[in-house]
C-alpha cells in the first residue's frame, strides 16, 4: 500500500530538484519566486448535443471525468436557454474538474507518459496553443486513451479539453516550463 504521508509525485520532485534550477539559469531570474510553476489543470468534457437528447449523458461524462482525474467532477449546466439548439437554462451539458497540488502533478505525469503515447497517429501537441499569459490549452478527441477508463463499459467516446495554467508571465516561459516536464511539442 502507498504511504501517502511521505509520498511526493514524480514530476513534483523533479520540478523541485531539477526544473526550477534549469529555468532560473535559462531565464536569469534574480529571485526564486520569479521562477514559473504549475498553478492548476482544468479538465472539461462538453457532452453537447448528446446531453440535449439524453440527460444521462452528462452524468456519464461526469463519471468518466471523475475516473480520469481521481477527483469528483462537477456537472456543468447551460447558463441561458437557446431555442435553436433545444437547450434550456440549467440543463446539464457536460462536466469539469480543476486539479491542484499533488493530483495536478500526477495527472500531468499520466497525460505525458501514458495517455499521449496511446493516441492514434500522435505527432506531438501544437506549440502555438498558448493564450499570451502563460496558459496552455489542448484538446483530445478520445477520452479512452486514459488507462482509468474501461473500454468495454464506455457507452460514448468524449472529447476532452485540457487547460494547463502556469504562473509564467509569457508564453516563452510557459513553453520552456512544459518542455522541461517533457511535453511533446511538435513545433
Amino acid at each position: 500500500m502507498l504511504d501517502t504521508a511521505n509520498y511526493t509525485p514524480r514530476l513534483k520532485a523533479e520540478y523541485a530538484s531539477k526544473i526550477r534550477a534549469a529555468m532560473k539559469e535559462e531565464f536569469g531570474y534574480k529571485n526564486d519566486m520569479q521562477i514559473p510553476g504549475l498553478d492548476k489543470i482544468v479538465l472539461n468534457i462538453g457532452a453537447g448535443a448528446e446531453a440535449v437528447k439524453d440527460s444521462k449523458k452528462a452524468k456519464s461524462a461526469q463519471e468518466d471525468l471523475t475516473a480520469i482525474a481521481g477527483q469528483q467532477a462537477v456537472i456543468t449546466k447551460a447558463k441561458k436557454s437557446i431555442a435553436g439548439f433545444r437547450v434550456r437554462e440549467d440543463m446539464p451539458l457536460g462536466a469539469k474538474v480543476t486539479l491542484r497540488g499533488d493530483r495536478m502533478f500526477e495527472f500531468l505525469d499520466r497525460l505525458i507518459t501514458i495517455a499521449m503515447p496511446r493516441i492514434r497517429d500522435f505527432r506531438g501537441v501544437s506549440g502555438k496553443s498558448f493564450d499570451g499569459r502563460g496558459n496552455y490549452a489542448m484538446g483530445m478527441k478520445e477520452h479512452i486513451v486514459f488507462p482509468e477508463i474501461n473500454f468495454d463499459k464506455v457507452d460514448e467516446v468524449w472529447g476532452l479539453d485540457i487547460v494547463i495554467c502556469t504562473t509564467a508571465e509569457t508564453d516563452a516561459e510557459a513553453k520552456a516550463l512544459l518542455k522541461h516536464f517533457n511535453m511533446p511539442f511538435n513545433s
